[in-house]
């Protein structure tokens, strides 16, 4: 298996953008409704496998009807779910999804099974098998922050694993010290800008990839939207820009950028051109308001990346 992503899933009730949030006791409609998949570990394992990448997860879902679409839709794009497991004593987690036009999308959601997860649910040596490890959706898996999920870490990475965490922002003021804990283990950090000013209390992509650095993390990778990314790592610093696109809504598109940025790592690319490849499928998520209908195919990302250069600058 080239990667497994273990962590977060769910279903996403998404709505097409409309223009303004409704008042109390307002109804405002919208031109439509979807339910897809979503969660950070089963939007970027969709969209490695739509890169042709062997691709795994490792989660927690109830037995239910969103469990069962969960399953199913996994499947369908052609993902190994050895690794998915039941939880009889709570639902699969859900989330709504609200796009207003010009404005960042707004999430109401329930955590349910995820924080089910704990590592003693994935078998042995699947983490260890992986040429790298995503793990999606940190900070609302409670089950996974134990020694014991640090110590699969280090088999994992003493057996050549490359770790990437990604995570999501909490109303918890222990939030930092609860990352402290996991961040040594990892080779590729990829929070978003407001998550690490969150974290980190900085507002500067440089200072919070700084700070991240300080506290174990090998490679920090800050996603800001239409502001692009920051790139930290030994003797490092890369910025590069956004790619223009049709923008619908940003459900989903740090998750695209993970697995672009995956996809580039697998491939043995250097570190400018894991950013490019990153920013290309994020570009690609938002041209939808579902967090993976319109990511790219590998030939797409290919098109799309030699006709489109973005410069990538060195500091």
């Amino acid at each position: 298996m080239e990667c497994l992503c273990l962590g977060g899933v769910c279903t996403d009730l998404v709505c097409q953008p409309i223009s303004a949030l409704p008042a109390q006791g307002q109804l405002i409609e919208t031109d439509g409704m979807e339910l897809s998949l979503g969660g950070c570990a089963a939007n970027t394992a969709v969209n490695l496998a739509r890169l042709g990448v062997r691709t795994g997860i490792a989660a927690c879902i109830g037995e239910d009807f969103f469990g069962a679409f969960i399953r199913q839709t996994l499947e369908a794009a052609g993902i190994d779910t050895a690794g998915l497991v039941h939880a009889t004593d709570a639902s699969s987690a859900s989330a709504a999804v609200i796009n207003v036009r010009k404005e960042d999308r707004r999430f109401i959601a329930h955590a349910g099974a995820n924080r089910l997860l704990t590592p003693a649910m994935v078998p042995e040596g699947l983490i260890e098998s992986a040429a790298v490890l995503y793990i999606g959706g940190f900070l609302m898996l409670d089950g996974l922050e134990s020694p014991e999920m640090l110590r699969r870490l280090a088999q994992a990475r003493s057996a050549g694993t490359r770790i990437v965490l990604d995570v999501v922002q909490v109303a918890d003021a222990n939030a930092m010290a609860r990352l402290r804990a996991i961040l040594p283990f990892v080779d590729v950090f990829l929070p978003n800008n407001d998550e690490a000013a969150a974290l980190t209390g900085c507002r500067h992509p440089w200072e919070q990839a700084d700070a991240f650095r300080a506290a174990g993390a090998h490679t920090v990778v800050i996603t800001s939207g239409q502001r692009g990314a920051h790139l930290v790592s030994d003797n490092t610093r890369l910025h590069i820009g956004a790619y223009n696109t049709d923008f619908v809504g940003s459900t989903g598109a740090g998750d695209a950028f993970a697995a672009g940025f995956i996809a580039a790592l697998l491939d043995d690319q250097d570190l400018p051109t894991c950013l490019c490849w990153g920013s290309a499928l994020g570009a690609s998520c938002v041209r939808s308001s579902s967090a993976t209908g319109s990511v790219f195919s590998r030939d797409e990302a290919l098109q799309f990346i030699a006709s489109h250069p973005l410069a990538v600058e060195a500091f």
